[in-house]
């Protein structure tokens, strides 16, 4: 759960999620790097007054700037293209969940215990329990395994949607008239938020995600949804 004034990403919660700050550390610190280089270049330029007539034509350099721009990119580009394969990479799941978008609610259906079905809204200010996130809280939470990998079948009804839950790595589009998959796995228990990450009319904004990590022997005891 993000709190005020967090400049790092949330906590990860699958493997994949920690991937991703992996990648992302690496990233800032290449560009952090690069900024100084480039600023401190600057920098020499404005305040020297000496001229240095072997570097006003200098074959050599320009290969360098030329060349080290791309190896840097290089450098960025083979872990991001690895993070993306493995995001879309599906494998033996033991758990389906279908997440179907509404306006402005979500639907959910367990495929592999009996087809049960239910819908998730938000929770207006006045049933908010204390302690509960305004805006965030839903009357029933999707309830998932940990340690286990669980594939969600995500679509729409009307409009484009998209499900999202930051600490688990997940942001996937639901697209009327067509089933998207993503397949992860949470490595510990907790309740986590999201929201729809798509613009889809008036109240966009009302459209959170609560899912609910319990242990897997809990789970196959059977489906447990919170008021």
């Amino acid at each position: 759960m993000a709190h005020p004034a967090q400049l790092g990403l949330q906590d990860a919660t699958s493997p994949v999620m920690e991937e991703l700050i992996t990648f992302h550390d690496h990233a800032l610190m290449a560009m952090s790097l690069i900024s100084l280089l480039v600023l401190y270049a600057l920098f020499s330029t404005l305040t020297t007054k000496l001229t240095n007539t072997n570097i006003t034509d200098a074959q050599e350099m320009e290969i360098i700037w030329t060349i080290l721009p791309a190896i840097i990119l290089t450098l960025i580009a083979f872990p991001s293209l690895r993070i993306l394969y493995l995001t879309d990479e599906v494998n033996n799941p033991s758990f389906t969940i279908k997440s179907i978008g509404h306006q402005w609610y979500w639907t959910y259906e367990y495929t592999d215990h009996g087809g049960l079905i239910f819908n998730s809204y938000m929770l207006p200010p006045l049933f908010l329990n204390p302690g509960d996130l305004r805006l965030l809280e839903v009357d029933n939470r999707v309830v998932l395994p940990i340690e286990a990998p669980v594939r969600m079948m995500i679509t729409s009804q009307d409009v484009l949607h998209s499900w999202t839950i930051p600490t688990l790595g997940l942001k996937t589009d639901a697209v009327p008239g067509r089933l998207n998959q993503t397949v992860f796995t949470a490595t510990r228990p907790g309740v986590y938020y999201g929201q729809c990450s798509e613009i889809c009319g008036a109240n966009h904004s009302f459209m959170p995600i609560v899912a609910e990590l319990i242990p897997l022997k809990i789970f196959e005891m059977g489906p447990v949804f919170t008021l």
